[in-house]
């Protein structure tokens, strides 16, 4: 099931730079458990402020106290302006929509979230939320009966990149660069973690390797490499972007397991993590079913874990990602619904990608080719035009993609199966368990 991506600097859409799959692990003694979340995403302890949660030792993320919600005439307003009242057969559930990021929170304690892969991909539990509204708990491999012959799974390709690197200035200070973007073969735009703000033509020193910021536009730098290319910067140099809750170092393990069988596009600096579940006894045994695969590309950028701001969320925008939806994806979507079988997206980047490409102009809700990036914000109240089920892995309190299960399945179902998922010491976040949600009857 590996994909075959060729080296070197093979276009895949605007801006886009395919380099090559194959990474070599080459260790360094830097320590990353105290490093990795401080790359402008949030702190090691995740300590955002004092309105922002906290892990405390082993125990619960701890919350301020929430205060009332919105009058009624505000949520009614909500509804109004989330287009509630609009007459959609795939509507998501309706009711009161809050959108404060304080009313989908939940306690997580510290030792729920995943901090390793299981021993099989598919070894992973699943939390199903049924069409008829029930709950039941089962196992990823309960997909082969869960999905139906005719129904369509749509992955997401993307490759994550080695995009963790660790350097030096020439005043000998320690430096973090944290890529999200390749420009060119010899340009990236990255985040830069240092004592102090690199200045323009700081140098950096990555092995053999020299980079110099040459531009920067808010916490995004320009580094371009004074020789060789980014692709053998990376290869020689780069460690797996594990997320900021993951608290250890990369380790070679981590280059296969983060990283899902049929990973493509390079382009990722976080895995698409709803994909890790699958092994290659379980995609056979989907086919062999009758399911269908289709793949979209989402290229994964690290403002995934950006926290959102205080206040009302339907003013706030998420980070651009780049997309693309092919022909060949909206033909099979289209053969998927003539039959009346079901579109299934495999994570919230599927959701995005699919729910992008079907609000273009023009497009009426309908799935259309689309190539270029989205920062659409799925909220509770929002249509959904393309996407029948949703396989995605736990995600963090107050977080957009929870607002979007939430927006998919109903704020109340989907903060009752939290907790229960909580209780039932379910595995949280990127290596943890997943859930399969269906829609209801009356959405």
């Amino acid at each position: 099931m590996e994909a075959d991506a060729g080296r070197g600097g093979r276009a895949t859409g605007p801006g886009l730079i395919d380099l090559q799959p194959a990474r070599r692990y080459s260790p360094h003694g830097t320590d990353v458990d105290a490093d990795a979340a401080a790359l402008g995403t949030r702190p090691a302890s995740l300590s955002v402020g004092p309105s922002r949660p906290r892990i405390v030792g082993t125990g619960s993320i701890t919350r301020p106290a929430r205060p009332p919600c919105a009058n009624q005439a505000r949520a009614a307003a909500a509804l109004a302006a989330a287009g509630a009242g609009r007459q959609n057969p795939r509507q998501p559930p309706t009711e009161p929509v809050l959108m404060d990021k304080r009313d989908f929170d939940y306690d997580l304690p510290e030792q729920r979230i995943a901090q390793r892969p299981p021993a099989r991909r598919s070894a992973s539990r699943l939390l199903h939320l049924d069409r008829e509204g029930g709950r039941a708990d089962r196992a990823i491999t309960d997909l082969v009966d869960l999905l139906e012959p005719g129904d369509l799974l749509v992955f997401n390709d993307t490759r994550v990149l080695a995009a963790r690197l660790y350097g030096q200035k020439a005043s000998g200070g320690r430096v973090e660069v944290m890529l999200e973007r390749v420009l060119d073969s010899v340009r990236i735009s990255a985040k830069i973690r240092a004592n102090k703000p690199p200045r323009a033509d700081t140098r950096i020193a990555i092995g053999d390797f020299m980079l110099q910021v040459t531009a920067r536009r808010g916490e995004l730098y320009t580094l371009t490499l004074e020789a060789g290319t980014v692709a053998a910067l990376l290869d020689a140099h780069g460690h797996v972007p594990l997320p900021p809750y993951i608290r250890r170092a990369d380790t070679p393990a981590d280059l296969e397991r983060y990283q899902t069988l049929w990973a493509r596009h390079e382009g990722a600096v976080a895995a698409p993590t709803a994909g890790l579940h699958f092994d290659t006894p379980l995609l056979e045994a989907l086919a062999a079913r009758g399911v269908a695969f289709g793949y979209a590309t989402l290229h994964v950028g690290s403002g995934t874990y950006q926290r959102l701001r205080e206040g009302d969320v339907r003013s706030q925008r998420l980070h651009a990602e780049r997309v693309a939806v092919d022909d060949a994806l909206c033909a099979l979507i289209g053969r998927t619904r003539a039959a009346g079988r079901r579109v299934v997206a495999v994570g919230t980047t599927v959701v995005r990608s699919l729910e992008s490409a079907a609000r273009q102009p023009g497009t009426e809700g309908r799935i259309a080719p689309f190539s270029g990036e989205t920062a659409l914000f799925i909220k509770p109240g929002d249509p959904f035009h393309v996407v029948d089920a949703v396989l995605t892995n736990f995600h963090e309190p107050q977080s957009s993609l929870l607002m979007l299960v939430a927006a998919f399945a109903g704020r109340e179902r989907v903060l009752e199966a939290y907790a229960h998922a909580v209780n039932a010491e379910y595995r949280f976040l990127s290596y943890g368990d997943a859930m399969f949600i269906e829609r209801t009857a009356a959405g």
